[in-house]
């Protein structure tokens, strides 16, 4: 029997915003194809991917009704704590690939595996010998790297920076001196309510020379991405611009 194919399917990037982007216009129709005919999914949470798929279903009818559909949930803590260590083995969550079944991976938000869970489940895909294929669709580092103005030729994801003080001031001061001292745009995220807090922390600890982008609600209606010196932003009080909608922050020279 040949085996299955897993997916990774990517999602729209207004998870838990006030509004929705029509879907048509952020993901490719060849995407939502693929995703309509899977059966089996991999996922964060079940509720959320089923209400995508209730989406994509009024775009492109699903093989099935969303009730039928083979859901698995990642455990809790793999998408809590990153499932990037190689503790976690996925294998036993791609049995169906095994007897033929394709099976699509999904996040809330964005490419499953980037910035969000998944790369466990792909790791177990590519050891049992099943092949990968990488849908089309928005990727939020991307396009706020894009729009910063900043070094696209070399930069890092860092993931999250400390909440609390004296670690987070610690952590902003070195990946500043990285990218001062190398060129390498340094990419980082926070929980949207913390945006107001992190970017409070950087603006009073960061050198004034140094630029820093702010790029938010990207893909919806109205997505803004601020770009300055950090002279600039305290010049321009640009910090109240920042809004609560998730956000990608990225620093550099």
């Amino acid at each position: 029997m040949k085996p299955g194919k897993l997916y990774l399917v990517p999602a729209p990037l207004d998870f838990g915003c006030s509004s929705q982007t029509p879907l048509e216009d952020v993901m490719p129709l060849g995407t939502l194809r693929v995703a309509a005919r899977l059966q089996h999914w991999i996922c964060e949470n079940a509720k959320t991917t089923r209400a995508y798929l209730k989406r994509v279903d009024a775009l492109q009818p699903l093989a099935q009704p969303i009730q039928a559909l083979q859901i698995q949930e990642l455990p809790r803590e793999v998408h809590k704590k990153g499932d990037h260590s190689g503790q976690f083995d996925a294998k036993p969550l791609l049995a169906a690939a095994l007897q033929g079944a394709d099976i699509g991976l999904v996040s809330e938000a964005g490419m499953p595996a980037v910035a969000d869970p998944g790369s466990s489940v792909v790791r177990a895909a590519h050891e049992l010998g099943l092949e990968v294929v990488v849908l089309v669709g928005p990727v939020s580092l991307l396009l706020a790297l894009a729009a910063s103005g900043l070094n696209g030729q070399s930069f890092a994801f860092v993931g999250y920076v400390p909440q609390a003080e004296p670690e987070r001031g610690q952590r902003i001061r070195e990946l500043e001196a990285l990218a001062l001292k190398t060129g390498q745009t340094q990419i980082f995220i926070e929980t949207p309510y913390r945006n107001a807090s992190l970017l409070q922390g950087l603006l009073q600890t960061l050198q004034q020379n140094t630029r820093l982008a702010v790029s938010s609600g990207m893909t919806l209606a109205e997505p803004r991405t601020l770009s300055d010196t950090v002279k600039g932003w305290r010049q321009k009080n640009k910090a109240g611009l920042v809004s609560d909608q998730p956000a990608v922050f990225a620093i550099g020279r």
